[in-house]
């Protein structure tokens, strides 16, 4: 299972650069193994280009390194913090994608403005007010502000957290984060353009598009 979980690690973590969802060494992916309770994460200030399978980092929930040589993500404690509290959760993943963190620097949410948005979050994406990264502040920041269903965060002043199942699963959500950050921020200037009001859709009708996406008809049956 350890195997398995380092290759889906490594590929999400390839996949940020690919996606605009990082630039230089930032951001990180982990994956967890419930059964054996080890977190599998990027090692700090590695650079996605040289990036391989044995230099992610496998530590436990303390923190302590189990396996690797390099040392692991500065993020790690955000990371375990929340798989601690999340029981269901398998992948997290830590980026500055721009379109998003423009939100976040604004300490802003970024409201339901698009079916697309309704389909994967179902309400709008939260932003936590600005706290520093000492011990679990980011963390605890995290689940206050959080929306139950919604697997993605903004972090005032900061950056993004995407969260799910897996990491692959957290992969999608900070990939479709991005792409609705970027249509909302150009929909509010041609709205200021046009001196036109951009309105959110009501939450009953973004409860449809997200139920219909999951598990109401969207994709094809097993």
């Amino acid at each position: 299972m350890l195997e398995e979980l380092r290759e889906e690690v490594l590929k999400a973590n390839l996949a940020l650069p690919r996606n605009n969802l990082v630039v230089g060494t930032t951001g990180n992916v982990s994956g967890i193994d419930r059964e054996s309770g080890y977190i599998i994460i990027k090692p700090s200030g590695v650079d996605y280009d040289g990036l391989k399978k044995e230099d992610l980092v496998v530590v436990d929930f303390e923190g302590k390194v189990v396996e690797g040589k390099k040392k692991p993500s500065v993020d790690t404690p955000h990371h375990l913090y929340l798989y601690r509290k999340i029981k269901n959760l398998g992948g997290v993943i830590h980026t500055h994608s721009p379109y998003a963190t423009m939100f976040a620097l604004l300490e802003q949410p970024i409201p339901v403005y698009s079916t697309a948005h309704a389909d994967i979050f179902g309400v709008e994406i939260p932003c936590t007010p600005y706290v520093n990264n000492r011990t679990d502040h980011i963390g605890k920041a995290i689940l206050r502000s959080r929306q139950e269903g919604c697997p993605a965060i903004l972090l005032g002043k900061h950056g993004v957290f995407t969260f799910d199942e897996t990491p692959a699963k957290a992969l999608r959500a900070s990939i479709m984060l991005e792409s609705v950050a970027l249509i909302a921020q150009g929909a509010l200037e041609l709205a200021s353009t046009l001196r036109v009001n951009l309105s959110a859709l009501p939450p009953e009708e973004a409860g449809l598009w997200y139920a219909r996406h999951h598990g109401g008809g969207y994709g094809q049956d097993e």
